[in-house]
């Protein structure tokens, strides 16, 4: 039973839109309300109503390595016992600085922000600003943030309601975007010919993770790499979902490509508000008060931020965790395609180290249209029966299941267990 859950979604529905601060809480894609969270520890959440739910979304990612951590709290309890905001620079921000930029060989320069959508918008600005071209390139399904001319073709939230654009979007922002299909080399080469001389920037992420998550076709990131490098065009890669996640170098590192800039979110800020955009040292002295590109933020560089930021990455550095982290990932993966055989039914399983996505549709899925042929009826069914069996999964097909340093062998059977169960009770409904 959820009745505060519910007692709470229609109080919350007076005084803010849709009853959430972020749209895919709404839970509008799989039919029912949303769960109100009360607490979470280790791999698990519990709700208003004392409901104890095995964690897949880990706060859409930052919680790598569990909630509550021990260390990162003591850590926090340290930073909070000196003030909360200075509005000034401290010591961690360069802590922080020197930490991201001896992880990523791409970047010389890193500033920080508050959120992924400031970190892809700035890096837009700058890449604007350097390259004196106005256009950017996109790719249909990846999602880069709510700034105007990102909302163009966009995935997450977007594409689980069913919008493809947003109104409040002026026409000027979005003819200044072109969109082409992920995956699909020879449709970016000829957009980019098209347009000689007018590109900026192209900006991707390198394992599309709000589509589903759709891992790269072998050789395209490396193959867009050198298309941008040919035109003088350069390349975001948007790392807020992979970055410290495939490796403690991103999927840059992971994949052996190097873009021009680089933006992270997510597990820097180790479940606080963070982003950061980064690059080469001759790109990054554009940005003030270094150069003319303006950029700024009040609670940028946050020091409860840094502090938990930079107890993660320590723990992510340890030895042997990125084997155990994809180790589990492919654990999960197999299990959950044996769930599937063994229920009978033809759907695809697809991740990448520790992200995992099943997808409702029998056709492969490698871009946003194939993503788009899911059954999103039948995810919701099996959403909702992976609920009540106490697995907390995205109320939405097109996102990712996140695995932390938390999950155990445990956990990943009990959840293969449970998915097939929610799997059969699809294959009945089906007949």
């Amino acid at each position: 039973m959820r009745e505060k859950s519910e007692k709470l979604f229609q109080e919350a529905q007076k005084y803010i839109p849709g009853g959430v601060n972020s749209p895919v809480r709404a839970f509008r894609a799989v039919g029912i309300n949303p769960v109100f969270i009360e607490r979470a520890e280790s791999v698990y959440l519990y709700d208003v109503d004392g409901n104890k739910y095995l964690d897949y979304i880990t706060s859409w990612g930052p919680m790598i390595v569990g909630h509550a951590h021990p260390e990162v709290q003591e850590t926090v309890r340290e930073a909070l016992a000196k003030g909360t905001s200075y509005g000034a620079s401290t010591e961690i921000e360069v802590k922080m600085a020197q930490a991201v930029v001896d992880a990523f060989p791409a970047m010389d320069m890193v500033r920080m922000v508050n959120s992924g959508t400031e970190a892809t918008m700035s890096a837009i600005r700058l890449a604007r600003a350097y390259t004196k071209r106005d256009k950017i390139i996109k790719f249909a399904g990846c999602y880069h943030g709510h700034a105007d001319n990102l909302l163009v073709k966009a995935g997450s939230g977007v594409a689980t309601l069913g919008l493809p654009d947003s109104p409040g979007v002026p026409k000027e922002q979005a003819q200044n975007t072109l969109t082409v299909a992920y995956n699909d080399l020879a449709a970016l080469e000829e957009t980019i010919l098209a347009n000689q001389d007018k590109i900026a920037c192209v900006i991707l992420e390198p394992v599309a993770c709000n589509m589903g998550v759709v891992p790269p076709k072998e050789g395209y990131l490396q193959g867009i790499r050198e298309l941008t490098q040919k035109h003088g065009i350069l390349l975001i890669f948007d790392e807020v979902i992979t970055g410290f996640r495939l490796s403690y170098s991103g999927a840059q590192g992971y994949f052996g490509v190097e873009p021009d800039l680089t933006c992270l979110g997510k597990i820097i800020g180790g479940g606080f508000p963070v982003g950061a955009y980064g690059g080469k040292r001759e790109i990054m002295q554009h940005v003030a008060p270094s150069g003319p590109v303006y950029q700024a933020g009040t609670l940028s560089g946050n020091p409860l931020a840094m502090a938990a930021g930079l107890k993660t990455l320590e723990i992510l550095q340890r030895p042997g965790v990125y084997e155990d982290l994809n180790s589990k990932g492919e654990y999960l993966k197999k299990g959950l395609k044996e769930s599937i055989k063994k229920a009978g039914l033809q759907l695809q399983v697809t991740g990448i180290g520790s992200l995992a996505c099943l997808f409702f549709t029998e056709q492969p899925v490698f871009d946003y249209d194939s993503a788009k042929t899911c059954h999103t009826a039948e995810y919701a069914t099996y959403f909702c029966s992976m609920l009540e069996q106490g697995f907390y999964l995205a109320p939405a097909q097109f996102e990712a299941m996140f695995i932390s340093l938390a999950h155990t062998y445990e956990h990943l059977d009990a959840t293969i267990a449970a998915s097939y169960q929610a799997l059969t009770k699809i294959k009945k409904e089906r007949k």
